[in-house]
């Protein structure tokens, strides 16, 4: 097993992009980051880490990270046992930070057993998730209103909102999330259901790839809720990102929240794979 690292997104998607688009949903969010890296490197504060294991000319594992978020693996394999080993050690020798990992789940709870054992850390389970797929959305029962574009003078709200949906489903520390809203609203990456005069729900596209595109930031404050405002939002964000091009969109779940994963395989949303998280405490 030899383990490669590359100073570029460009130079790692040379390699591991083959690989990794034979499964592109799955893998969205690797791909997406690597790509997103690609387009502005300059986006990111602290340098990106991008690795693969090789076997014979075979990529057997792929990483991304960005710290100081988790590190991000990928296997098509079903024997990447020696992979991880042989990554895990090489990891080890270069002093890097390990914050978590996210993986499929058989993966990511082998790559944490291994780091634990290696570096001498325990780890704990965090979000346990699953990767949805649509390729042709199935209509819902259509809320009032009707989906838009946000716009510079939606800031403020979407700024609120985005806060109290990282609180509500990510239950981690917001940051700076007044730049990120600024910067989704610039890109056209986000949305907002309208009913008459009132904002009532949000979703933004994330992570394009070369077929597909991510969904996410799905809110609905409390008060709206039970009125179909994010099925009919998310199935019409769907619908416009497929009628664009796209040959399908993604979308992640907390497995712990079962109205979530309901409402979106009614609008065509179907199962992909599951993809867990571990956090490691006390790192190097």
């Amino acid at each position: 097993m030899i383990t490669t690292t590359y100073r570029t997104a460009d130079e790692f998607l040379e390699h591991a992009a083959p690989t990794l688009e034979k499964d592109e949903a799955a893998n969205n969010l690797i791909l997406g980051m690597s790509l997103r890296i690609k387009a502005s490197p300059q986006a990111f504060e602290t340098t990106p880490f991008f690795a693969i294991v090789t076997d014979r000319d075979r990529v057997i594992l792929s990483a991304v990270m960005t710290p100081p978020f988790r590190l991000v693996l990928s296997s098509d394999a079903d024997d990447y046992g020696d992979a991880v080993n042989s990554f895990a050690k090489n990891l080890l020798s270069r002093h890097l930070p390990i914050p978590g990992v996210t993986a499929a789940s058989a993966l990511a709870g082998d790559f944490a057993e291994k780091w634990s054992q290696i570096v001498k850390v325990k780890y704990h389970e965090g979000m346990r998730q699953r990767i949805y797929e649509l390729r042709k959305v199935n209509p819902p029962q259509w809320a009032q209103g009707a989906i838009r574009l946000a716009a510079r003078s939606d800031l403020d709200l979407a700024e609120g909102w985005a806060i109290a949906f990282n609180d509500e489903a990510l239950g981690t520390p917001a940051g700076n999330l007044r730049g990120f809203v600024e910067r989704k609203i610039e890109s056209r990456e986000l949305y907002l259901w309208t009913d008459g005069s009132s904002i009532v729900s949000m979703a933004a596209t994330t992570r394009p790839t070369r077929h597909g595109v991510g969904v996410n930031l799905v809110y609905t404050p409390p008060p709206f809720r039970g009125k179909g405002y994010a099925s009919s939002c998310v199935a019409a964000l769907s619908q416009s990102q497929v009628d664009s091009g796209y040959q399908f969109c993604v979308l992640y779940t907390d497995l712990a929240n079962p109205t979530s994963n309901s409402i979106y395989q009614k609008i065509g949303y179907a199962p992909v794979c599951d993809s867990d998280e571990y956090i490691f405490e006390n790192d190097l």
